[in-house]
């Protein structure tokens, strides 16, 4: 696999949808997860991150502009103990309840599918990071319909152990704009992780769309320690 500009991959893509990162930094020291929605619709620009305990949500920028919430309005992102949790929509809830019940990440998805909003079908993304005594690993899945046939569900679950430091994996939700949109296809994208997450976050954010941009998640967790920090950018504030 060709390590790829995670730059050029977004700057080059004018609707990837929403998309999540997942690495580790160069010097080794952190883990790293990045998230990001767009929208082409007013009900999906509509919207902001905020910080929920040690996780994000996301709501409403103008309420009385919110049409139908049931697939915008979510926990893209919680912890459960030494697990962080990652994903574009409620089944950030269906993982965290299921892992509580100790289930696997791969095991709470069963219960889910891709997103009901045909002819799209969105993919449902979903990371899970785990640190413990110093010890790193992660996984990504997507649920997605079989080639727009909603009648079959295909699931994928990718898992990093080890991860190797600078090294991380990109998913997203759509190849690229389109009518109806194409869902992701193939194996999670192999990207560079830097150390400097000012300059990571900037260059996320820099390289949407500029329509289509809507908010993005960055955080940094210290393997050793636990200790994370958080950033949050939205073109609506």
């Amino acid at each position: 696999m060709k390590m790829l500009s995670l730059e050029q991959e977004l700057r080059e893509n004018a609707y990837p949808g929403r998309g999540i990162v997942i690495g580790k930094s160069a010097n080794g020291k952190y883990a790293v997860t990045a998230y990001f929605i767009m929208g082409r619709s007013s009900n999906s620009r509509n919207r902001v991150f905020v910080e929920d305990g040690q996780g994000i949500r996301t709501q409403a920028f103008d309420p009385s502009k919110l049409e139908d919430p049931s697939l915008i309005i979510y926990a893209p992102v919680r912890v459960l103990g030494n697990k962080t949790i990652v994903t574009n929509g409620d089944q950030t809830d269906t993982i965290y309840e299921g892992m509580d019940k100790q289930l696997t990440f791969e095991q709470s998805l069963r219960s889910r599918e891709f997103e009901p909003d045909g002819p799209n079908y969105t993919p449902r993304i979903s990371g899970i990071m785990h640190i413990e005594n110093g010890k790193y690993n992660y996984a990504m899945s997507i649920l997605k319909s079989n080639n727009g046939n909603p009648d079959a569900c295909n699931r994928y679950t990718y898992a990093y152990e080890n991860p190797v430091a600078g090294e991380g994996h990109f998913i997203h939700t759509y190849m690229h704009d389109g009518n109806p949109l194409p869902s992701f296809e193939g194996e999670p994208k192999w990207v560079s992780i830097p150390d400097d997450m000012d300059a990571f976050t900037d260059m996320l954010w820099n390289s949407l769309n500029e329509e289509n941009k809507v908010s993005l998640f960055v955080r940094y967790i210290d393997i050793e320690t636990g200790k994370y920090e958080t950033k949050i950018v939205n073109k609506n504030c």
